[in-house]
């Protein structure tokens, strides 16, 4: 934990100081600090589930969330130092029998134990290259770990090492919610295909959802998109579709579109807790993407104001963000990109 308390630390009372400037609630809390068994434990106890370290506190985890089963006394009381040595040794035991996988997302901590880094594609992409492996370690959020279960074999054993780890924004469409829009738009829509032979709708998942929202796109002749493929995807999905449903993201969603081409009234929020999802039967025979309300708490956190703070105080900066942050921050950012998009920009830059 000790790469991570004092930016924790900072980050609270930075936010303490603010709220009580502002009379606002802080986001995070300073109990984030604490071991992953601990926060964890404290949630337990307390009777809801939750996200568990790192999650905002706006962030209420659905009820059915797993919850993380308690580590033997012997490892919660190990320091650093023994622990380096067991994962060490139990990594040589296994050997090839065994694939630790490291999302870009972990601290240094975690990642320095993992046989591949990467974002949740890449890493499902890097499982199939051990199929040698009969344990496949996924350091990561649920929906990754499904993802890599899905592209896995029947001999291989997919494992979460925390049950807790969830993620908001996927938990944010749930198969429910998306299957009665899509029964609202089918009766608005109808079935029949144009003259250019597009069906009326099609829907689109991110990557970042349940392996149950990717089989519904599957059934209903959608697909799934990435943060580095969505443009492609959505093009893929124009030629076929007179529209799509884009979820769990709205903001990849309308900041892709956006970059296409698609005007902004063409792209209806769908509020599944509203009629018709907040809209009216006109705007969405007129919309061309359809999209769902959900975000990533994380990157909706970030605003123009920190862009323009940075310019002022390195003149020349570049800023980059990542699609999933709200589409003012696109527009005032230099470039958009994934996770590996950023971190190539980074390594590519010829100044510090």
């Amino acid at each position: 934990m000790s790469s991570v308390n004092t930016a924790i630390q900072l980050i609270t009372r930075e936010q303490a100081e603010s709220a009580a400037r502002s009379k606002t609630a802080a986001t995070c809390s300073p109990a984030l600090a604490k071991g992953p068994w601990e926060y964890d434990l404290a949630e337990a106890l307390a009777g809801a589930p939750a996200y568990g370290p790192g999650a905002s506190s706006a962030d209420v985890a659905p009820a059915a969330t797993p919850r993380q089963g308690q580590l033997p006394e012997e490892y919660k009381l190990a320091g650093d130092a023994e622990l380096d040595v067991r994962i060490r040794a139990a990594k040589e035991k296994l050997g090839d029998r065994a694939v630790v996988l490291g999302h870009f997302y972990q601290r240094d901590e975690v990642i320095q134990y993992a046989d591949f880094v990467g974002d949740s594609f890449q890493l499902a992409n890097a499982a199939l290259t051990r199929p040698d492996a009969e344990a496949i370690i996924f350091c990561g959020v649920h929906f990754m770990a499904e993802t890599a279960d899905i592209l896995s074999t029947p001999e291989q054993a997919v494992i979460l090492p925390n049950l807790a780890a969830g993620c908001s924004m996927a938990d944010m469409a749930d198969t429910d919610s998306v299957e009665e829009c899509w029964e609202q738009l089918e009766e608005i829509f109808g079935s029949e295909k144009d003259d250019a032979g597009r069906v009326p709708v099609i829907p689109v998942t991110y990557m970042n959802s349940s392996a149950a929202l990717k089989a519904f796109c599957g059934r209903n002749g959608g697909i799934v998109c990435t943060s580095s493929n969505a443009k492609v995807v959505l093009e893929w999905a124009f030629e076929r579709g007179q529209r799509v449903l884009f979820f769990p993201d709205q903001h990849l969603g309308r900041n892709t579109a956006k970059a296409m081409g698609v005007p902004l009234e063409q792209m209806p929020m769908w509020n599944p807790r509203k009629e018709l999802g907040g809209n009216d039967e006109q705007t969405l025979l007129d919309s061309r993407v359809i999209l769902w309300h959900g975000f990533c708490s994380v990157h909706k956190r970030f605003n123009v104001g920190q862009i323009e703070k940075a310019r002022a105080e390195f003149p020349g900066v570049n800023v980059i963000v990542h699609p999933e942050c709200p589409m003012e921050v696109v527009d005032a950012a230099d470039s958009a990109g994934s996770t590996d998009f950023i971190k190539k920009a980074i390594a590519a830059a010829t100044e510090p």
